[in-house]
């Protein structure tokens, strides 16, 4: 019987639970220890951030970037229905509306021409997601917003170790929001970055982020007491997983390198796939340094799209679709977006299967890409 593949695997080894009995015994387990500090200093230095803090999730990211930004009842922030539920949800929670734009062929990121249609005297700022650890066309996407006085909150959940135009993603725009969970390429199981160039944002995130208090101003010795001054909440992580980081921050080229090579054993073996019109692959444009963070695949006819996450199952494959689009969702009816067209969207979202992916794949299954070639062959000739 063959070995199955599964969807995702951590890369950690012995050093991941090192670090956590070092930091066990050290007695210091609250967030921002001397761990938290490091890694901290560590983002800023290596993806020319400003300011990094390291947070428990980026959906946590998100909710400070909102909260940073002053979202206020009746404002509208842009963002593609193609995306995980908590760049919504951030917006939500303060009162806001999302407003949801189309997203472009071979890439699936944010479309910033339907951006542009989107805009109106509302629109506060607009978060594009770097689907795949592949980057927005971000000038274009500048441009588009270019004659308003709208912000850019970089929704970088799959970016870490992923650039545009050699810029890191995440740094980019106003504000970046990264993830470490547990599905991610660098993990701690748990865990987010917010990151900014722009000092004031920084000095009420970090107030925010410390539950509205100059509690970190206190602790620098720059006022003799802190208090209450600003909405805010507890979005400091704990230096356990600041120590995981940390590890797993050292091994980022590694990490990159083996999904590289795992992502471009995907694309040359199912060429002929794309040749026979099945299906299509993923694109990276000039423009883009990618992480390799996922590799998907675009069925033509939405029909074989289940069927074939299904036999692929059965052949131990662990492939999955993604989001289901936001405007389409039970909640996110409610903000209108049914009334327009996301056309690209829906039928991507519909017809999308990703396959599994993640450093060591091919040590592990050295036929990994060949079982899904296999597959797919046989499951288009049966067509």
């Amino acid at each position: 019987m063959k070995k199955s593949i599964p969807f995702h695997k951590p890369y950690i080894d012995k050093r991941e639970s090192d670090i956590a009995e070092v930091v066990l015994n050290s007695g210091v387990l609250r967030g921002d220890g001397p761990i938290s500090r490091r890694i901290q200093a560590s983002m800023q230095s290596d993806i020319k951030a400003k300011h990094a803090f390291f947070t428990t999730s980026c959906t946590h990211a998100l909710e400070m970037a909102m909260l940073t930004l002053g979202l206020r009842e009746g404002d509208e922030v842009i963002m593609p229905s193609f995306t995980f539920v908590s760049s919504a949800n951030a917006v939500v929670l303060y009162g806001a509306k999302p407003v949801f734009a189309d997203i472009c062929e071979g890439t699936l990121n944010l479309d910033p021409k339907d951006v542009a249609r989107k805009i109106t005297d509302k629109t506060r700022a607009v978060i594009p997601v770097h689907y795949a650890g592949v980057a927005v066309d971000m000038d274009a996407l500048k441009m588009s917003i270019a004659p308003y006085d709208i912000r850019i909150v970089e929704d970088a959940a799959q970016g870490i170790d992923a650039y545009y135009k050699n810029k890191h993603l995440g740094t980019i725009g106003d504000m970046g929001c990264f993830s470490f969970h547990d599905t991610k390429n660098i993990t701690c199981g748990e865990g987010g970055a917010f990151v900014t160039n722009n000092d004031a944002f920084a000095h009420t995130a970090e107030i925010i982020r410390e539950k509205g208090t100059n509690r970190s101003a206190f602790l620098r010795g720059e006022v003799d007491k802190y208090t209450w001054i600003n909405k805010g909440s507890s979005y400091i992580q704990s230096d356990i997983l600041a120590g995981i980081l940390e590890v797993q921050w050292s091994k980022r080229a590694e990490i990159k390198m083996l999904r590289e090579r795992a992502w471009q054993t995907y694309h040359e073996t199912l060429r002929p796939m794309e040749e026979f019109k099945w299906l299509s692959r993923p694109e990276i444009p000039a423009y883009a340094d990618s992480n390799y963070h996922t590799y998907f695949v675009i069925v033509r006819r939405k029909a074989d799209r289940d069927e074939l996450i299904n036999a692929l199952k059965k052949d131990g494959i662990n492939a999955t679709f993604h989001y289901v689009p936001l405007h389409s969702s039970p909640f996110g009816k409610q903000f209108g977006a049914t009334k327009q067209s996301l056309p690209k969207t829906e039928r991507l979202s519909a017809s999308l299967i990703r396959l599994p992916l993640y450093a060591g794949i091919d040590e592990e299954h050295p036929d990994f890409a060949n079982r899904v070639f296999d597959v797919m062959h046989k499951f288009f000739n049966s067509r």
